[in-house]
C-alpha cells in the first residue's frame, strides 16, 4: 500500500531551511528603509479619499442648510473604527472650522508609518484644495 516506504527521497534538511529563511529575512530587513516612503504615500491614499468624501458630503449639507457644519454626524458620515481600537482606519477625519461659507476638514495619522516621529496630516478646504501639511 506504501510504496515509498523503504525508498529514500531527497529532500531539504531543516537546518539548510532555515538558513534560506534567515537569508530571506536578512534581506527583507536590508529592502524596508527603501519602501518605507512608498508604503507612506500608499496608507496617505486613505487620507485623500476620505477626505474627498467628506467635502463632498458638506457641500451637500451647504446645499440644503446654507451653512457648513463641524459635526461630522450630521453629514451622514461614519467614521471606521482607527487602528489603535481594532479597527483597519490610519487616520482620523476632523471638521476643524466650519463658518459661513468657508470650512477646513483635517485627516491626521494616527499611525506613524515611517518610524520618524511625524504623523502625516493632510487638509481640505471649501474650494477643494487638497494639500499635506504634514510629511510622514
Amino acid at each position: 500500500m506504501f510504496a515509498f516506504k523503504n525508498k529514500k527521497h531527497k529532500a531539504f534538511s531543516l537546518t539548510e531551511l532555515l538558513i534560506v529563511l534567515a537569508i530571506i529575512g536578512i534581506l527583507i530587513l536590508l529592502a524596508l528603509p527603501k519602501f518605507m516612503p512608498l508604503i507612506s504615500k500608499t496608507k496617505s491614499t486613505e487620507a485623500q479619499i476620505q477626505l474627498k468624501h467628506v467635502y463632498t458630503l458638506e457641500q451637500n449639507y451647504f446645499y440644503v442648510h446654507s451653512t457648513y457644519t463641524t459635526d461630522v454626524t450630521e453629514l451622514g458620515f461614519e467614521h471606521a473604527k482607527l487602528v489603535s481600537e481594532g479597527g483597519t482606519a490610519n487616520y482620523k477625519i476632523e471638521i476643524v472650522e466650519a463658518q459661513g461659507s468657508r470650512f477646513r476638514i483635517v485627516a491626521t495619522a494616527i499611525v506613524d508609518f515611517d518610524g520618524d516621529g511625524a504623523f502625516n496630516v493632510w487638509e481640505i478646504d471649501q474650494d477643494m484644495n487638497l494639500k499635506e501639511t504634514v510629511k510622514d
